[in-house]
């Protein structure tokens, strides 16, 4: 697709002094702003960096740009829902950079070549506890150890990975990749110790002789309804299915199943039931498509395997295999209120998917810390709870659910908590302004399609877990990488030095940009003009004429 692009007129800003030539009242700087894509990763990451240099064709460097914020690329790149895309400023053209595709490239190469991570800082002699294995915990697991700390994870669960590993479906997020960035965090020198369900928190800190601790438990327990039943079909949890599947232990479900509910989870839930060899799976929810909490590619797949989805319905009653659903209508703010229109539906299984929630009642004779009326943990700007030394982040905290999001929170966490164990305080640094579509002067045109991921037909897909969505090659990611703009930040593209009519800019070399010569500089700005990716900006300056 061709798209035309703003005009941007040339403008020059010179006055004259009495008795003197032209003065100059501004001049052009050389700067580094925050590109949108990074603005909007919850973990973080340097996206603009790693992106460079991959679309050079040094992936390793890139790897390891991208792994000093996240240590699970070749996750992240199938599971996150790449908020970064969304505002990517390239979409304003054709379509934004597929940053999660290039990224699962990097943290698959990573697995194929065996790179490892190394510690930034040599051991503290500081040790930490950190309560779940799950996304929040192995991040924080990481970014501690790397600043050498000695970390043990003890996990409920009989592996590491949380939910990562029990509650998102083996169709997105193959074993053997999740199992790959765990050992590598293992091998940092990362202890876990799995089968070991933490229940009075500070004896287990006391004996085992830790500094500070890190929860991380994640939310592991479905939230449920009262939905009154009479010798009702099975009634199960959308999170117990997802776990015993992924255990090897699937339940019976029957042939036909209804799911009750709206969010990826109803989703991940009705797919698996048609793996499991149901012929119909209906997914029951109260709203409609526009505000159903999942995300639209996961309700489309869905569609595409054959999932059926009744909008604005709720479950009133279940009475044998007979299931009472009433249609309900949608207000002025987007809530559903009943119509006391009822149908009848039937089904051999209902598992309910109405979001998760943490089991933290182990925690409820710790003193200090409290807990918001549906259970999450109160925890500081700095991520500690009311109990001194006791940190907590993840899903298990107020905040939005997400693997992406988790892994954040275990970044800052271990931060807060090094800063911590030395008496001090973390602050995290000032965010340069943020670089947007229309500071961008483009070309024209362009024709740089971004490139698709293959994907199984929906038909082959029922036959088990195997995995949808294909990586890219060598050639495809170094492609899609290229289509950055690098919004923000120079790249050596020249435009600056052959539109300066005065030689007023010095090329450095190789990697090392360029500088002004301000004595030749008129301010006219035609370099500000000429800099597509908006690394320079024209700022006043005081004359001193008089």
């Amino acid at each position: 697709m061709n798209t035309k692009l703003p005009d941007f007129t040339p403008s020059v800003d010179l006055t004259f002094a009495r008795g003197a030539g032209p003065v100059r009242n501004r001049k052009p700087n050389y700067v580094t702003l925050t590109p949108p894509c990074s603005h909007a990763c919850p973990a973080g990451e340097d996206i603009r960096g790693w992106l460079a240099e991959a679309q050079a064709g040094r992936y390793r460097e890139a790897w390891d740009i991208l792994t000093a914020q996240n240590p699970m690329p070749a996750v992240h790149g199938r599971v996150c829902y790449h908020p970064c895309e969304s505002n990517c400023n390239r979409g304003e053209v054709d379509a934004p950079v597929s940053i999660h595709a290039v990224e699962r490239f990097l943290g698959d190469m990573a697995a194929t070549e065996g790179w490892a991570f190394e510690p930034v800082r040599p051991p503290s002699g500081k040790k930490v506890m950190v309560v779940g294995a799950g996304p929040a915990g192995l991040s924080a697991a990481y970014h501690l150890a790397r600043l050498g700390h000695s970390v043990e994870i003890r996990e409920a669960g009989p592996v590491a990975g949380g939910m990562m590993h029990f509650g998102i479906p083996a169709y997105r997020l193959p074993r053997a990749e999740l199992a790959h960035e765990v050992a590598r965090i293992v091998a940092l020198g990362v202890k876990i110790v799995t089968n070991h369900k933490v229940t009075d928190l500070l004896s287990e800190k006391r004996e085992g002789g830790f500094d500070a601790v890190f929860l991380a438990i994640g939310a592991g327990r479905g939230k449920h309804v009262e939905i009154p039943a009479r010798d009702a079909t099975r009634v199960l949890d959308a999170v117990d299915v997802l776990h015993e599947t992924s255990a090897d232990n699937p339940p019976l479900l029957g042939r036909r199943v209804v799911v009750y509910g709206g969010g990826n989870t109803a989703m991940d839930a009705a797919r698996t039931a048609k793996r499991l060899g149901a012929t119909e799976a209906l997914i029951v929810y109260r709203r409609d498509r526009e505000h159903m909490p999942a995300h639209a590619f996961e309700a489309d797949e869905a569609i595409e395997e054959g999932v059926k989805i009744q909008w604005l319905t709720t479950i009133k009653e279940i009475s044998g295999a007979d299931l009472t659903v009433e249609r309900m209508t949608l207000d002025e703010n987007g809530r559903p209120q009943p119509t006391g229109e009822f149908e009848t539906l039937s089904a051999d299984a209902v598992v309910l998917a109405l979001g998760q929630q943490s089991d933290s009642r182990f925690l409820a004779n710790v003193p200090g810390i409290r807990f918001t009326p549906d259970g999450a943990v109160e925890i500081g700007p700095d991520l500690m709870t009311g109990a001194d030394g006791v940190f907590a982040g993840g899903d298990m905290v107020p905040s939005q659910q997400s693997v992406t999001i988790a892994v954040g929170h275990g970044k800052r966490a271990a931060r807060h908590i090094d800063a911590w164990l030395s008496g001090s305080k973390y602050a995290e640094p000032a965010a340069a302004d943020l670089v947007s579509f229309d500071m961008l002067h483009l070309p024209v045109y362009s024709d740089a399609e971004p490139g698709k991921q293959k994907k199984l037909d929906a038909a082959g897909r029922l036959d088990g877990f195997a995995e949808i969505v294909s990586g890219f090659s060598d050639k495809e990611a170094r492609f899609e990488a290229q289509r950055c703009y690098s919004c923000g930040d120079c790249y050596e593209c020249d435009n600056c030095y052959a539109a300066c009519p005065e030689d007023a800019i010095i090329k450095l070399g190789p990697g090392k940009r360029y500088e002004y010569d301000y004595a030749k500089c008129t301010g006219c700005a035609a370099c500000f003009e000429q800099c597509p990716c908006h690394a320079i900006e024209m700022v006043p300056e005081v004359s001193t004429h008089g």
